[in-house]
């Protein structure tokens, strides 16, 4: 097997919509995790020298939940995500840490609703190689947080007991990164 030429981040990386993807998980009805994606990504990991930022978005309209109908309605509506007032989920990074060995850890700030919470995630990382479509990295990361602290309380007890929403959202961020300033690719 051929060993791949792999180097460090410099320049700007910017997300490939399609197959980058954020998803999240939230117990639902005290027996599964109700999955889901927001489809329309940005992100864009910046090199300058003096370390990575990590700026990212995600569009709430483009929420994978359509059926039915007014569980859609329910969800971008003001109980939950407000989309009308609030149209994108956002992230900022404060620190990120590439260890060596592929792990990645990232602080930052994440606005959903208007409110912005500090947030930590942990996860791997591919560095830059070359591909037959230009330099491209990859991004692996996990966070949790209570949804409470986001603005969503909605809740409503289950007929026998207990939560039909759970507190704690998992979120996992997968981002195929290519590079976006090519002439700089040789430097």
């Amino acid at each position: 097997m051929a060993a791949i030429a792999v180097q460090r981040f410099a320049g700007t990386y910017r997300a490939v919509p399609v197959p980058s993807t954020f998803a999240f998980a939230v117990h639902h009805s005290g027996v599964f995790h109700y999955r889901g994606t927001l489809s329309d990504v940005a992100a864009t990991l910046s090199a300058d020298g003096h370390g990575l930022v990590l700026d990212g978005s995600a569009r709430v309209e483009s929420i994978s939940v359509i059926e039915p109908p007014a569980m859609r309605e329910s969800v971008l509506g003001p109980a939950f995500f407000d989309a009308e007032r609030h149209p994108e989920i956002t992230f900022r990074s404060t620190a990120v840490r590439l260890a060596d060995d592929g792990r990645a850890e990232v602080d930052g700030e994440l606005t959903i609703r208007g409110v912005t919470r500090p947030v930590s995630a942990a996860g791997r990382y591919a560095a830059p190689r070359p591909s037959s479509f230009g330099e491209i990295a990859g991004l692996q990361l996990r966070a949790s947080f209570d949804r409470r602290e986001f603005g969503f309380d909605w809740q409503m007890e289950m007929p026998g007991g207990g939560n039909g929403l759970g507190w704690d959202v998992e979120l996992d961020i997968e981002l195929l990164l290519r590079r976006d300033d090519p002439d700089e690719e040789a430097g």
